[in-house]
C-alpha cells in the first residue's frame, strides 16, 4: 500500500479508534458520599434493646369472664410401713442403757467412811435397805453433823458418795460465802428429805433419793442466828439472793444434778444435790 494512502486512512482510523469502550476500560460507579454510608448503616443496625409490646391491663369483667386455674395438689409425704414389733424392740436394744454403778465394795466403803472421820462427820452406820420397789442402800448412814462446825437437822440417811460430797461442799464453798456476804459462817443447814423410797414427781423413773444418793436442802443457819430459806427472793433481798445465787452455781459440779427455785414447782422452796450418774460428762443444773 503506498504510503499516501495510509495516510489518508490514518485519521480516520485513530477517530474510531477513540469511540470504542473495551472491557477493563469501563466507566467506574459514581463514588458514595458520608451522607449516603451513615443513611445505610442507621438502616443496617438493629436496635440496641427491641421495643417491649405493651398490654393492655385486664379489666374486672375480663378477669371474671377467664376460666379458672386448676387447683394446685399439695406433695402428699410419702408414706412409710409402720415398723414392725421386731424392729420397734430392736430400736429400743440399741439406745444405750444408763447402769447404775454396783456399790462400793468392802475396802473402798471403809475408806469413805474414813475420809468422813477425817472431815469431821458425825454418823452412824445402819442396816442395809432393800425394799421390792427397787429402792436400796447398801452401806446406809445416819448423819447427824456435816463437820465439826456445820450440823443437818434432822438427821439425814444418806450413801458415804454424797455425804462426803455434802460435808466438802459446805465446809469449802458455802461457809465460806455465807461469810463473806453475811459476816457469819455457816452453823448448820435444815433437810427437807434425804432416803426417801419414791419415783421422781411426774415421772416413772425411781428417785435418786431412793438409793441414799440426794439431799434437799431447805434452810441455811449461820452462827449469828441468821436464817436464809430457800426460796426466790427477788428484789426484796439482794445479799439473800446472791448468796443462793452463788451456792446455786457453785454446786454445779461437785453434784450432778442441781435444782432449785425456778426450775419447777416441786423444788421452789428447795435446793436438790445428787450424784445421779449420766451420760453425759455435764452435769444437769437448773
Amino acid at each position: 500500500m503506498a504510503l499516501s494512502t495510509i495516510a489518508a486512512v490514518l485519521p480516520a482510523f485513530s477517530a474510531l479508534a477513540g469511540n470504542l469502550v473495551l472491557p477493563d476500560k469501563a466507566p467506574r460507579p459514581p463514588r458514595a458520599s458520608v451522607e449516603d454510608k451513615a443513611r445505610v448503616e442507621q438502616e443496617c443496625t438493629p436496635p440496641a434493646t427491641a421495643p417491649i409490646p405493651t398490654q393492655r391491663p385486664q379489666s374486672a369483667e375480663d378477669i371474671a369472664k377467664s376460666p379458672p386455674l386448676p387447683p394446685v395438689e399439695a406433695p402428699k409425704p410419702e408414706e412409710k410401713p409402720a415398723p414392725s414389733i421386731k424392729e420397734a424392740v430392736g430400736r429400743l436394744e440399741e439406745k444405750p442403757k444408763l447402769e447404775r454403778p454396783p456399790p462400793p465394795s468392802a475396802p473402798a466403803q471403809l475408806a469413805c467412811q474414813a475420809d468422813l472421820k477425817k472431815l469431821g462427820v458425825k454418823f452412824e452406820e445402819k442396816s442395809p435397805i432393800s425394799d421390792p420397789l427397787g429402792c436400796a442402800i447398801k452401806n446406809p448412814l445416819d448423819v447427824t453433823r456435816i463437820s465439826d462446825e456445820i450440823a443437818i437437822r434432822p438427821g439425814a440417811t444418806m450413801n458415804c458418795a454424797i455425804s462426803d460430797a455434802l460435808s466438802r461442799f459446805l465446809t469449802d464453798i458455802v461457809s465460806p460465802e455465807a461469810q463473806k456476804i453475811f459476816g457469819s459462817p455457816l452453823a448448820r443447814i435444815e433437810q427437807a428429805s434425804s432416803y426417801v423410797c419414791r419415783d421422781r414427781h411426774g415421772t416413772e423413773k425411781i428417785s435418786e433419793h431412793a438409793f441414799g444418793n440426794a439431799i434437799d436442802i431447805a434452810r441455811f443457819v449461820l452462827k449469828d442466828g441468821t436464817t436464809i430459806d430457800v426460796k426466790d427472793y427477788g428484789e426484796t433481798d439482794p445479799k439473800r439472793s446472791q448468796f443462793l445465787a452463788d451456792v446455786r452455781k457453785a454446786a454445779c459440779g461437785p453434784f450432778r444434778t442441781v435444782l432449785g427455785p425456778g426450775a419447777d414447782a416441786d423444788h421452789s422452796l428447795h435446793f436438790h444435790f445428787d450424784l445421779e450418774p449420766r451420760h453425759s460428762l455435764h452435769p444437769f443444773c437448773q
